[in-house]
């Protein structure tokens, strides 16, 4: 019985340290899943807080609230089970989807760029807060649409860099992943927002040091969102241009990425920089090809045919009046 019950427990514990190493292995993929992903992070976090520019103080979480269980919804409601069944059924369509969210990600890089270089704003691309109901779930809506294409690069990323793996141990990966970089993205984004109302407080504090500091949140939030901007557009074009090097190549096509590894190869005598050095060389030509791909979609783009409006009925000719009967 003794020795029963000791095999027992050998189980046990050979049953948990399986299922911890287990986990270790769901956690360290989905970590890496994640880190492929990174260029689209960035740049969600960049565009999420202009959703409730304007918007009341007390309304700004609420709405960040939706969004975010709205992007949890996209992830594993739609996306997820999609990417899933693709790539069971045809893994080589994953690659060419993945290209295309490339292509994307580049186009959105370069367009950015193209825009700052032109002095323009971007007014037309930021949702204007309105007040009112109506307008909440206008901005709600809007930014739930955006993510939804923010998300499947994100899904699908992070789909390729675990594809391998049995289809049970890919649906979770890709669920830590989904609820993992919503939590990161939309808690840094509450953060973000609410940074001037703490520093707004902290300015009508009695400490002078509180004061200092209250005053250095209020005027660097605008200097953080402008930072996060930037660092999202060079993200997107390094991680479009890095997803469109691989996948051509990986598909067959190895000209370009057989270039950028010669580039590697330049600086890989250098010494204990050399690493540092391959992996700046890797960076900066894969956001080259991101933003010569991406200047190229912008140029079709700009010379399509605008779609037409709906031409204006001509209105009905007036009726003659009819002559008085003779009497």
């Amino acid at each position: 019985m003794a020795g029963g019950l000791v095999g027992l427990f050998d189980d046990v514990a050979a049953l948990a340290k399986l299922a911890a190493a287990s986990v270790d292995d769901v956690g360290a993929a989905a970590g890496k899943a994640s880190m492929k992903a990174a260029g689209v992070v960035v740049d969600d976090a960049a565009v999420t807080p202009n959703y409730v520019q304007g918007l009341a103080a007390s309304r700004e979480l609420p709405i960040i609230r939706k969004i975010a269980i709205g992007s949890i919804r996209n992830k594993l409601l739609f996306i997820l089970p999609a990417a899933l069944l693709l790539s069971e059924i045809a893994p080589t369509l994953v690659e060419i989807i993945l290209m295309s969210g490339g292509a994307f990600l580049a186009y959105e890089g370069a367009h950015k760029v193209i825009h700052a270089l032109k002095h323009d704003d971007h007014a037309h691309d930021v949702p204007v807060a309105m007040q009112g109901p109506e307008a909440e779930r206008t901005t709600i809506s809007g930014a739930i649409r955006t993510d939804f294409i923010l998300s499947a690069e994100i899904m699908v990323i992070s789909l390729k860099e675990v594809i391998d793996e049995p289809l049970f141990a890919r649906a979770v990966i890709l669920v830590v992943v989904a609820l993992l970089i919503t939590v990161v993205v939309y808690g840094a984004v509450a953060l973000i927002v609410k940074m001037d109302d703490v520093g707004l407080a902290l300015t009508q504090r009695n400490s002078p040091s509180s004061q200092r500091t209250g005053r250095l949140l209020v005027r660097g939030m605008p200097k953080l969102l402008k930072v996060l901007s930037v660092v999202g557009t060079a993200a997107m074009l390094w991680v479009g241009g890095h997803i469109l090097l691989a996948a051509t190549d990986e598909l067959g096509w190895h000209g370009p990425y057989d270039v950028v590894h010669d580039l590697e190869h330049t600086v890989h005598d250098t010494g204990a920089a050399s690493g540092v050095l391959e992996w700046l060389v890797n960076t900066a030509a894969s956001a080259a090809v991101g933003f010569a791909v991406g200047a190229l979609i912008v140029l079709v783009i700009s010379v399509l045919p605008k779609r037409k409006g709906t031409a204006k009925a001509e209105p009905a000719p007036e009726a003659t009046p009819e002559a008085p009967p003779a009497h």
